[in-house]
Order: structure tokens, then sequence, then C-alpha cells
């Protein structure tokens, strides 16, 4: 089951400069694990210390909020665009 992965920019440096990339995941959590074996200290600048995701994290499936779906237990099926969206604050 291959799932395409956007990266934001600040994130690129971890995945080679790569802005797109394909990986084999059920849901979230396997997704960000997967990311990490292949691109280590990505789940780092994703998830807290106690492996949830940071709250200024967005991760959409398809468009829709994972927030909005199942968390990080949001289910993922072959052919699904997960975009990683940082968010930006201000004043």
């Amino acid at each position: 089951m291959s799932i395409t992965v956007r990266i934001p920019s600040p994130l690129q440096k971890l995945t080679q400069e790569k802005s797109e990339i394909k990986i084999e995941a059920k849901n979230i959590r396997e997704l960000i694990d997967n990311l990490e074996k292949k691109y280590p200290g990505i789940k780092d600048r994703l998830c807290d210390e106690n492996n949830k995701l940071r709250r200024f994290i967005n991760i959409f499936v398809n468009g829709e909020d994972i927030r909005f779906l199942n968390m990080e237990e949001t289910t993922l099926k072959d052919e699904d665009e997960v975009s990683i969206i940082p968010a930006i604050a201000g004043g």
C-alpha cells in the first residue's frame, strides 16, 4: 500500500530535499514510524517525548484534518495523500 506524503520545506532537509515521498503504512502512527526508519530524526520534529503529535504539527489525509478523524490511529489506504503542515504563529 503506497501512501504519498507531502513534506513541508522546514522538514525537507531530513528527507534529502524531497517535497513528496512514497511510503507504506496502515495508519498515521505507522507512517511516522516508517518515515523515521527511512529519514532518521523526522519523528522528533513531529512527535513529543510521549510519542504524541506536537501541537504545532497538522496532518491531513486527503484534505481532512486527522484531529477530526482518529488522530494517530487514522487508517490509511493505498493511494491516500498525507500532508504534513506545521502551524504558523503570528501576532
